[in-house]
């Protein structure tokens, strides 16, 4: 589809609309904003199209479709996704060799672990290699918790963060400002970097991680915009 379209507003309901007439999600859903930044940045990206309209460039509404059509739908189901990762934690999950590997894993995975077991009163049992570690029932339980009383705004955010990191403790990391996007980014791909140190990266994981990254930024970008309204209401949440 190409665009159609002169005239890219927001009205009072932060609504989208083009020349007048309502955007809505392909399920046919209005789509609707739950803050004046987030309508206004889905908006410019309906500006930005230039030509054909390419949903690889318009991110925020993507993931705005995905909070109004599959999230709010049942957010209970979809929050139980996002904390299920809490039973296989990349950061759980540690390397006997090489030293150099290990100690590195350490650095950047202990402190968002320590700090995840002081924030919600848990404790992560840690393994080497790739065998299944169960973990225990009163972290998963709260951790569960930590995510299920999020928004579907915010659950559409964190949901890529958590699959493309393969960390529910780094994704709550972020909703709480404990680790900025970079620091969490690096963390998440602390593997990737080590084995392209010692083998080299080739183009094809270069275009994945790029893909990725993408993802994963517009993900933090939606929770930025969900959570300007609130830190400008409650200072003490900032």
């Amino acid at each position: 589809m190409k665009r159609f379209w002169t005239e890219v507003s927001v009205d009072a309901e932060r609504g989208v609309r083009l020349d007048g007439k309502p955007v809505r999600t392909p399920g046919r859903l209005p789509l609707v904003l739950p803050t004046d930044a987030m309508a206004a940045a889905v908006a410019d990206e309906w500006r930005a199209v230039a030509g054909d309209i390419d949903p690889r460039a318009m991110p925020l509404t993507g993931l705005a479709n995905a909070a109004i059509e599959r999230v709010a739908a049942d957010p209970a189901v979809f929050a139980a996704n996002i904390a299920a990762y809490a039973e296989s934690d990349l950061l759980c999950y540690r390397a006997d060799s090489p030293p150099d590997l290990a100690a590195r894993q350490a650095a950047a995975w202990d402190p968002p672990l320590a700090w995840a077991t002081q924030r919600y009163d848990v404790h992560f049992d840690i393994a080497t290699g790739v065998m299944h570690r169960p973990q225990p029932d009163a972290t998963i339980e709260r951790l569960a918790v930590a995510v299920a009383v999020r928004d579907a705004f915010e659950l559409a955010a964190l949901s890529p963060v958590v699959t493309i990191t393969g960390s529910l403790v780094l994704g709550l990391a972020l909703i709480e400002h404990a680790m900025d996007a970079d620091a969490i980014w690096s963390a998440a791909n602390l593997d990737e970097d080590w084995q392209a140190e010692q083998w080299g990266e080739d183009s094809l994981a270069a275009q994945t991680r790029a893909a990725h990254r993408a993802e994963f930024d517009a993900a933090v970008r939606l929770l930025q915009l969900r959570q300007a309204a609130d830190e400008a209401d409650h200072p003490a949440l900032a």
